[in-house]
C-alpha cells in the first residue's frame, strides 16, 4: 500500500469496500443526523427561514420538523440549531432517529396559533 501526500491510504479496489461513511457519500450526515424536539418547540419558524431546504412547520400543529436530512450544508444547519431560542433541535445519531420520533406522542400537543382542541367527553 501507498501512502499520499494527503495521508490517505491507497488500497486495491478489491480490498476496498464502502461503508457507506465515505464523504463523497455525505458521510457525515449518515452518522449524524437532525432532530426537532417538537413536544419543546414554540413554533418561532428561525430554523425554517435559516435551513430553508430542511425545516418545515407543521400546518396543523405548528411545530417545527426536519423533513429531509441533506437539505442544508452542515454550517446552514449549525446556524438553525443555534437560532433556537429553546433548544429544541439536536444532532442525534442517524441510528436513535427512529425511536426519537417514534417517541413523540402529537396526540397531545396544543395546537400553536389556532383554537385549542376541545374534547367532547
Amino acid at each position: 500500500m501507498d501512502i499520499d501526500p494527503i495521508g490517505e491510504v491507497d488500497e486495491p479496489d478489491e480490498i476496498r469496500q464502502l461503508s457507506g461513511f465515505e464523504p463523497v457519500l455525505g458521510g457525515e450526515l449518515v452518522e449524524h443526523a437532525i432532530w426537532v424536539d417538537e413536544s419543546k418547540c414554540i413554533g418561532c419558524r428561525y430554523c425554517a427561514h435559516v435551513a430553508t431546504n430542511t425545516f418545515v412547520v407543521d400546518e396543523e400543529y405548528g411545530r417545527s420538523r426536519a423533513i429531509r436530512q441533506d437539505g442544508d450544508n452542515l454550517e446552514t444547519l449549525q446556524e438553525a440549531i443555534d437560532t433556537c431560542p429553546v433548544d429544541c433541535i439536536h444532532w442525534v445519531k442517524f441510528e436513535e432517529l427512529e425511536n426519537l420520533e417514534n417517541s413523540l406522542n402529537r396526540d397531545m400537543f396544543q395546537s400553536l396559533g389556532k383554537l385549542p382542541r376541545i374534547n367532547k367527553h
